[in-house]
Formats: C-alpha cells, sequence, structure tokens
C-alpha cells in the first residue's frame, strides 16, 4: 500500500467496438496488456451506470504505476462518443504523451491524411517554457528551451503529443524507445469546464490533489491556446494544474499524471458533450485515480457536491471502486490501491 492518499491520474478508459484493433495502436505507443476482465450487464450497470456487458483491457506502460489505458468493449455502447468532436466541448477529453520525435508523428498524419482517414489535428506548435522561472533564450544565440506540441483527434483517440527542447524533467514521462512512435505515458490528461473556478476547489479540497497552477490565462495572442481550442479574437481560456501530492510547483521536480482543467468563461457558448464521455460512450469516457482508503474517499465525496455516488463494488479486475460525477460535470471511478 501506498503512504499517500492518492496517486497521479490513474488511467484513460477508452469505449471501443472492437479490442484487438486498439490493443495493437496503443502498443505502437509504447503500451502493452497488463490485465483482462470484464463485467456482466448487471454488474455493469450498479458501477458505471450501463445495462451492458463489456470486456475490458488494462494496457500498463514500462514500468509507469499512471498513465494507463483501459479498454472496454461494450456489448451494447450507448452512443459513438466525441468522435472528432473539438477539444474545447464541455465533457472534452484526452491525453497528452511526450514523444522523441515529432516530425515523425506529423508524417503519418499527412499520409492519413491523404489517405482519407478520419481525423482532425493542428501543426506542431512551439512554445517557450516555464519562461517566468528562467530567462528567456535569444534567438541564434541561446539553446531554446521549450515544447513542440500538436493535437491529433480520431473516432476513438484524443492526443497531444509534445517534444521537449534543451530541458529535463526527469519525473514527468519516461520515454519507451522501443516503440514505434518512441513516447512516454500518458504523462497529463485534460478537460474542459466553463464557469467559476471555485467548482474545481472540489480536485484539492475532497481529493486532495495538489494545485500546482491556478488560474493561468490564455488569450488569442497564445498561439498554442489559439490553434488547440479555436480561439476567436477577444476569448480567453484559464489553466488550473491539479498533480500527484507528491508533486512539486518547482517545474523541475513535477511528476507527471498530471490534470489539466481548461476553465472557459461563463456564457462562452460551448457544446455540452458530457453525455458522450462517460461509460458506455465509445471513445475516451472515462478517468480514474488509485487511492488508499477507499471508503474514506467515498465518505468525503458523499459529503462534497458531487453527485450520483454508487456504493463500492468490485470492478472488472477485481478490484474495489466506486463511481460519480464532479461538481464540473465530468464521470469519475476511484480505485482501492
Amino acid at each position: 500500500m501506498r503512504d499517500y492518499p492518492i496517486g497521479g491520474l490513474s488511467e484513460a478508459c477508452i469505449g471501443v467496438s472492437e479490442l484487438l484493433p486498439q490493443i495493437q495502436y496503443w502498443e505502437r505507443f509504447g503500451y502493452h496488456v497488463d490485465r483482462i476482465g470484464g463485467l456482466g450487464a448487471e454488474e455493469a450497470a450498479r458501477l458505471y451506470g450501463v445495462e451492458s456487458s463489456f470486456r475490458a483491457v488494462r494496457l500498463g506502460h514500462l514500468d509507469a504505476d499512471h498513465g494507463y489505458i483501459r479498454l472496454m468493449e461494450w456489448a451494447e455502447p450507448v452512443n459513438d462518443g466525441l468522435g472528432l468532436a473539438p477539444l474545447r466541448c464541455l465533457g472534452s477529453r484526452w491525453l497528452a504523451q511526450m514523444t522523441a520525435n515529432l516530425l515523425d508523428l506529423v508524417n503519418h498524419v499527412v499520409e492519413a491524411t491523404k489517405a482519407g482517414l478520419p481525423l482532425r489535428y493542428c501543426e506542431p506548435i512551439w512554445d517557450v517554457i516555464y519562461h517566468e522561472e528562467q530567462p528567456r533564450g535569444r534567438p541564434f544565440h541561446d539553446p531554446m528551451v521549450g515544447a513542440r506540441e500538436m493535437f491529433l483527434l480520431q473516432p476513438l483517440a484524443r492526443q497531444i503529443f509534445f517534444e521537449r527542447f534543451n530541458y529535463v524533467i526527469q519525473k514527468y514521462g519516461k520515454l519507451n524507445y522501443s516503440c514505434l512512435f518512441q513516447t512516454s505515458q500518458a504523462a497529463h490528461f485534460g478537460i474542459v469546464t466553463e464557469g467559476d473556478i471555485e467548482e474545481l476547489d472540489f480536485y484539492e479540497d475532497t481529493l486532495g490533489l495538489l494545485r500546482v497552477r491556478n488560474n493561468i490565462e490564455h488569450n488569442y495572442e497564445v498561439a498554442a491556446g489559439r490553434e488547440m481550442f479555436e480561439l476567436k479574437p477577444g476569448e480567453r481560456f484559464f489553466v488550473t494544474d491539479f498533480d500527484d501530492p507528491r508533486s512539486s510547483t518547482e517545474f523541475r521536480e513535477m511528476r507527471s499524471g498530471r490534470l489539466q482543467v481548461f476553465r472557459f468563461p461563463k456564457g462562452s457558448g460551448l457544446r455540452d458533450c458530457h453525455e458522450l464521455s462517460r461509460p458506455g460512450s465509445l471513445g475516451f469516457s472515462l478517468y480514474t485515480y488509485r487511492v488508499n482508503d477507499l471508503a474514506a474517499f467515498r465518505e468525503r465525496i458523499t459529503a462534497s457536491a458531487a453527485r450520483d455516488v454508487t456504493e463500492i463494488f468490485v470492478n472488472e479486475f477485481g478490484e474495489q471502486s466506486f463511481s460519480f460525477i464532479a461538481p464540473d460535470g465530468y464521470f469519475w471511478t476511484l480505485i482501492e490501491d
């Protein structure tokens, strides 16, 4: 058992119609089959609110204890999921992986586009990293410290990839150089909300996560935010990060497993896709955390503004777990560590 109550974000759960093609897809990003299981319709309804049996495969990545992928093959999916919906919608989910060669991924995207495969993406965007903590480099004089990143949306996969330049964060992603795309485990995960920042206190006060960056504004002038969230002039959003409690506010000591919340102001008119990103949906539909003392977490969550808190049941992998909907509308499952 761990000596801390909650770890980094454990896994992204993806609804699929066939397991094997998706296992093969994620193997190219360094994942391997770790555990196999399933539930009948009655058990699935109690834990996930979906009256459908399913088979599941948990995919691990090297020796990471978080950043997993869980594939859930539903006998009767409830909808087609988020699909190619833009990142800027309520209910949006995605994961981010570090890569040693972003340009190689771009080459695959170009060829996939020519082949007419369904996808949505942006060109790699340069961003200076943590310039608040260190001097900004001078062009053609100093090393450029930053990252290039891009998003790639497919019917069942919503991914961001980033490549680092001239900086290292040892605990924030471990590359698997033996896989096709030389990628890390999922280093961070994203969600989108609209409204007041107080709604996000749940992640710090109830779940016990470490708030490392709070309400950082991004607007049309910031290239990464403009491209990834299709901002128009005058629009803005705010980013708040929640980390594994063992992480740090000092950027070189940060740990992966981060939850990034992209909050738009009230009245931004975002499409509500929450029903397309819950268990039973195809594609990205659930996030999980592993915790110590599951019963204590359930008491705290039941006493919070969360809703639809289930009883504790055995999940498809034989683990004690329960589910709930957080105050911001996202469906979560906690698992006993």
